[in-house]
């Protein structure tokens, strides 16, 4: 493996539990490496622990993970920079034979996809929502991540600085992903065993709240990354209710001459015209999406 720095990101929100244990995993499986722990508001003694174990910690005041990504990414200017959340159910033995393959291959975004066989550590709300992802990914680019949610991922320089970040929270591990493939990056997805948080460490995750997130986050990213088929889909909905609406109002028109339920005709026709006009927001964003992916690939190529 060719020389690099290597930063280690841990983003942290009230993990005094499981802290010191990821820092010195970290220090212990990955030679080199300067070990970052992120705060992000907690009240617990987080920040005391991380810096007694010997981590770098910085604190981001925005409540998110995408907002502690967005500010680590800011400041970091290693060859190499892996994100691992602070929680301890992330094998960290693997890490340096994954940054070994990824600095070797010279990729630009490695997935360390989560393997677990105990159904405490991944609640089937968890993988059901990462499948829906999975799907609608494959669908949308015909490539496949199969652990969208991983919180266990390698970046490399180039990509974290013209990545642009929108997310502020932990849709910031969609939003990685989606920019990769939509990017055509070079990229991989290994396999690491994820395990259950010890005890009295509690999830930050609300499996309802984070469902529905999921399921706008699949609208979304539909409306984003296909806007052509998204709005022509909602303009054929207009046009299929205006019909439904206006074609008695024509039968009758078309018999006696006569148009008894006016607003019903003034209805269907307005309908129409959404339906024309979603037709025409669907061929300006598609092309509005190719130039911005256009502007993309200049940004991601102007990062030496």
């Amino acid at each position: 493996m060719e020389k690099c720095s290597i930063a280690v990101v841990i983003p942290c929100y009230n993990e005094e539990i499981t802290v010191k244990s990821v820092i010195t995993d970290a220090k212990r499986y990955i030679k080199g490496a300067t070990i970052y722990v992120y705060d992000n508001n907690s009240s617990d003694n987080t920040v005391k622990i991380a810096k007694e174990a010997g981590a770098i910690v910085r604190s981001e005041k925005r409540q998110g993970k995408g907002n502690v990504i967005k500010r680590a990414f800011r400041d970091l200017d290693e060859d190499v920079i892996m994100i691992v959340d602070g929680d301890s159910t992330y094998d960290l033995s693997i890490a340096q034979s994954a940054i070994d393959k990824f600095v070797d291959e010279k990729l630009d975004y490695m997935n360390i996809r989560r393997v677990s066989e105990a159904k405490e550590s991944y609640p089937f709300g968890h993988r059901f929502g990462n499948k829906a992802l999975t799907g609608a990914i494959q669908f949308i680019f015909g490539r496949q991540i199969t652990d969208m949610l991983s919180g266990y991922k390698i970046f490399s320089h180039k990509f974290v600085k013209s990545f642009p970040i929108s997310s502020n929270g932990f849709e910031i591990e969609t939003e990685v992903t989606v920019h990769a493939l939509e990017m055509n990056v070079a990229l991989d997805e290994i396999e690491a065993p994820y395990g259950e948080r010890p005890e009295g460490s509690e999830s930050k995750l609300s499996t309802i709240k984070d469902g529905l997130l999921v399921g706008l986050t699949i609208i979304r990213l539909i409306q984003l990354e296909r806007p052509f088929l998204f709005y022509s889909v909602v303009a054929l909905l207009f046009w299929i209710i205006s019909l439904a609406f206006g074609i008695p109002v024509i039968t009758e028109y078309a018999r006696s001459g006569l148009v008894p339920r006016l607003p019903t005709a003034v209805l269907a026709g307005f309908l129409g015209l959404l339906g024309a006009m979603s037709f025409m927001v669907a061929l300006i964003l598609d092309l509005v999406k190719k130039t911005r992916g256009d502007m993309k690939k200049l940004a991601y190529l102007a990062v030496k």
